[in-house]
């Protein structure tokens, strides 16, 4: 089967293809035909030895994607052959809290990735899709979906009412800006692109903010809410913008701490704001496989479709993880088997 790994090193120039064997499942294992993958900055991150320079290689990336059941090993009750399914970020992250064990079985790094025709995986790492959504809206839920939807229903606790600010029009931003409409919240959508805030605005977002233009754009942020502030941020640029999220937030309101796309170290970054304005900042890795089951039937039930921004063929797959690094695209970008 043919296969894209980094080999002998990390960058971009080392993800090349590759000819692996097909994978044969053992018992409790499956064996998924790859149909559509998609992309997240963290692949970026993986490709170039950012994320974490200790992964063992050679090293297939990717972590979400959706296939078809091919294969099951003895004991396999929760699939069979023929169902569509993605595999779960963290595979060994089935429910409750996450764990340091649970943690370290997320694919695309510490496991091999789905950037390969097939994909060997445990049969309880999976979820099946909802039936409305195309191969590639389906591959594009287990990372960006799944974190938005913890980051606001199970680590946010959302309600009507509230005001979601998000910032940017990437996969985690757009996913959160429609979960948030869904539970019927108003929205605020920052971004450098005034073409970009647009196609917000159709998707529901109540007010935007061009932070190119308005630099200090957590001053909007709060004239919104009659300067109370926000309730909840979905913080996806990191250090750059930290500062500004503690300041755009209510008393007592939520930043979940999601991106780095500003940067991972939080340098001068003052804590006092989140101290006197009982701030809770919650880091968000993803989540279980219980949270994915949990959205898929919302998503079942609203009719809801992610936004794929573009669907790339996967002999093109180093390109379009470059192409990440550009932030150019409106919520996913995909790959089609």
């Amino acid at each position: 089967m043919k296969a894209f790994a980094l080999q002998g090193s990390f960058g971009l120039d080392a993800l090349r293809p590759i000819d692996l064997p097909d994978p044969e499942p053992g018992p409790g294992q499956i064996v998924l035909q790859m149909r559509a993958a998609s992309l997240n900055f963290r692949d970026l991150l993986v490709a170039k030895g950012l994320y974490n320079p200790k992964f063992a290689l050679p090293l297939v990336p990717l972590s979400d994607g959706v296939g078809e059941v091919v294969a099951v090993g003895d004991g396999v009750t929760r699939v069979k052959v023929g169902d569509r399914v993605s595999p779960i970020f963290h595979q060994r992250w089935i429910d409750g809290e996450l764990s340091a064990d649970k943690a370290r079985g997320a694919l695309g790094g510490e496991l091999p990735g789905v950037a390969a025709e097939r994909v060997l995986l445990d049969a309880e790492g999976v979820v099946a899709v909802p039936q409305h959504l195309t191969d590639e809206e389906a591959a594009s839920l287990p990372c960006a979906a799944v974190t938005a939807w913890n980051a606001l229903f199970v680590a946010g606790h959302i309600k009507a009412g509230d005001t979601v600010l998000v910032q940017g029009t990437g996969g985690v931003s757009i996913f959160a800006l429609q979960f948030a409409r869904l539970a019927g919240a108003r929205v605020i959508v920052t971004s450098s692109s005034d073409e970009k805030l647009e196609r917000a605005r159709s998707l529901g977002a109540s007010e935007t903010i061009n932070y190119r233009a308005n630099p200090d754009w957590d001053a909007p942020a709060r004239s919104f809410t009659g300067g109370a502030g926000v309730d909840h941020v979905i913080e996806v640029g990191g250090a750059g913008t930290l500062a500004r999220s503690l300041r755009a937030v209510r008393f007592g309101g939520r930043v979940s701490l999601i991106g780095v796309l500003t940067g991972g170290a939080l340098g001068d970054v003052g804590l006092f704001p989140i101290l006197m304005k009982q701030i809770t900042a919650q880091g968000i890795f993803v989540g279980s496989r219980a949270m994915f089951e949990d959205m898929n039937r919302a998503i079942a039930a609203s009719g809801l479709r992610p936004v794929v921004d573009r669907v790339v063929p996967f002999a093109e797959v180093r390109q379009a993880i470059e192409s990440m690094a550009s932030g150019s695209h409106f919520g996913k970008i995909a790959i089609r088997f």
